[in-house]
C-alpha cells in the first residue's frame, strides 16, 4: 500500500526559473524538441501545480535588442500574469552569457567597452527586479574564466570582478532597493574554468566586497557535485556564514556535465542530506528549483518533472523529519557523541595554559573507542528507502 504522495502549496516556498520550464530542449549536438513557451502560459502552470513564485534572466522576458515600446508592453503583460496568478517574483538575475558579445564574459571580460555594457544591462534589470518586488538578485558568471592560461589574468580578472559587484552594491544602496546579492559558483561550463567555481571560492571573495554584508550564495546542488563538494556540507557552510541568501535545488550523477535533472533524481541520498542540512540550519528562504526536462519530453513532461521537483522536496521533508523525530535515532546520535560535538573544546575560562596543564584522557583508550556512525548511517538510509516511518 502506498503512501500518499505531499501536495505542494504556496507555502512551502516553491519556485522556478522562467529559463527552467521554458526550456526548449536545446543542447550543444541538438536544435529544440519543444515550442517557445510563452512566459504568462509559464505562470498559469506554476500557479496550477501550487508554485509560489518565479525567477527570470532578463532576455527570458525581454527578448535582446527590444526597442523601448516593446520592452514596456512585455512587462505590463508580465505583471498582469503575476497579479491574475498570485505568483512572486522572489530573484531575477541577467543574462550575461548568451549573446556573442558575452563570449569573453561580462564584469571580468578583456574588452572594456563589454564590461561598461555589461554593468548597464544588470543595473537596468535590477531597476526591473526592484520594480516587481525581487528581494535577491542571482549573479551567475558563467563566462567569467577562460580555456587557456595567458588569455586571462586571473587577478586582475577578480579586481574587474570586485570594482562590478561594489557598483552594483552602491547603485542599489544609493537606489534605495531592498535587494540583495546572491553569486552562484560552478566550476566549468561553458567556460573551461569559471572564476568562483565553488561557494569557498565565493565567500572568500565576498569578504573582499565593499558592501559584503549585502552579498552572499546561492549554491546549486548540481554545480558543487560537478565540482565533487558534497552540496549538503556547501549549504551547511552557507548557513553558518549567514551568507545562505538563496539556493538552486536539481539533480546530478557526479562530476560530469551540467545534467540540471529534476530534483531527487540522480543523487538522491545526497538530495536526502541536502533538504535536512536546509532543515535544521533554519533556511527559510525561496526553495527554487534549477533543472531542465530532458528534450525526450514534449510540453506534458515538462509539468511533469515540475510536479516532481516539488513532490520530492516534500517526500524528503517528511523522511528527514521523521528521521529526526525518531527515538532510535535519538539514541544513535548520542551514540556517535554528536551531542558531545556540541559542547566547547575548552572549559568556560579554560585556555592554552590550563589545557597544556589538564590531565587528558589516555590516547591509546581513545583510539579504540568505535565511532558508531555506521548504525546512525543506516537508520538514515532505512528511512529513505521507506522501511521506517
Amino acid at each position: 500500500m502506498s503512501n500518499p504522495i505531499p501536495e505542494p502549496t504556496p507555502a512551502d516556498k516553491f519556485s522556478f526559473g522562467l529559463w527552467t520550464v521554458a526550456y526548449p530542449g536545446r543542447d550543444p549536438f541538438g536544435d529544440p524538441t519543444r515550442a517557445e513557451m510563452d512566459p504568462v502560459h509559464a505562470l498559469e502552470r506554476l500557479a496550477d501545480l501550487g508554485a509560489y513564485g518565479v525567477n527570470f534572466h532578463d532576455d527570458d522576458l525581454i527578448p535582446f535588442g527590444s526597442d523601448d515600446a516593446s520592452r514596456a508592453r512585455i512587462i505590463e503583460r508580465w505583471k498582469k500574469g503575476l497579479a491574475d496568478t498570485g505568483l512572486a517574483v522572489t530573484t531575477a538575475t541577467t543574462n550575461l552569457f548568451t549573446h556573442p558579445v558575452f563570449k569573453d564574459g561580462g564584469f571580468t571580460a578583456n574588452d572594456r567597452d563589454v564590461r561598461r555594457f555589461a554593468l548597464r544591462k544588470v543595473m537596468r534589470n535590477i531597476d526591473l527586479a526592484a520594480e516587481l518586488g525581487a528581494e535577491v538578485y542571482v549573479c551567475w558568471g558563467g563566462r567569467e574564466g577562460a580555456e587557456s592560461g595567458a588569455a586571462k589574468d586571473v587577478a586582475t580578472a577578480l579586481d574587474r570582478y570586485r570594482e562590478a559587484f561594489n557598483l552594483l552594491g552602491e547603485f542599489v544602496h544609493d537606489r534605495g532597493y531592498d535587494l540583495r546579492f546572491a553569486i552562484e559558483p560552478k566550476p566549468n561550463e561553458p567556460r573551461g574554468d569559471i572564476l568562483l567555481p565553488t561557494i569557498g571560492h565565493a565567500l572568500a571573495f565576498i569578504e573582499t566586497l565593499d558592501r559584503s554584508e549585502n552579498v552572499g550564495v546561492n549554491p546549486e546542488v548540481g554545480h558543487e557535485e560537478m565540482a565533487g563538494m558534497n552540496a549538503a556540507h556547501g549549504y551547511a557552510q552557507a548557513l553558518w556564514h549567514g551568507k545562505l541568501f538563496h539556493i538552486d535545488l536539481n539533480g546530478q550523477h557526479g562530476p560530469r556535465y551540467d545534467q540540471d535533472l529534476r530534483f531527487g533524481a540522480g543523487n538522491a541520498r545526497g538530495a536526502f542530506w541536502v533538504v535536512d542540512a536546509l532543515e535544521t540550519g533554519g533556511y527559510d528562504g525561496p526553495v527554487h528549483f534549477d533543472f531542465k526536462t530532458p528534450r525526450t519530453e514534449d510540453e506534458d513532461g515538462v509539468w511533469v518533472a515540475a510536479a516532481a521537483c516539488m513532490t520530492n522536496y516534500l517526500v524528503l521533508r517528511d523522511k528527514v523529519r521523521a528521521f529526526r523525530a525518531d527515538p532510535e535515532v535519538q539514541d544513535a546520535l548520542v551514540a556517535a557523541r554528536l551531542p558531545e560535538l556540541a559542547r566547547p573544546t575548552l572549559d568556560e575560562g579554560e585556555g592554552w595554559r590550563e589545557l597544556e596543564k589538564a590531565e587528558l584522557a589516555d590516547p591509546e583508550e581513545l583510539a579504540v573507542r568505535g565511532a558508531a556512525f555506521e548504525h546512525l548511517d543506516q537508520l538514515a538510509l532505512e528511512h529513505l528507502y521507506g522501511v521506517r516511518e
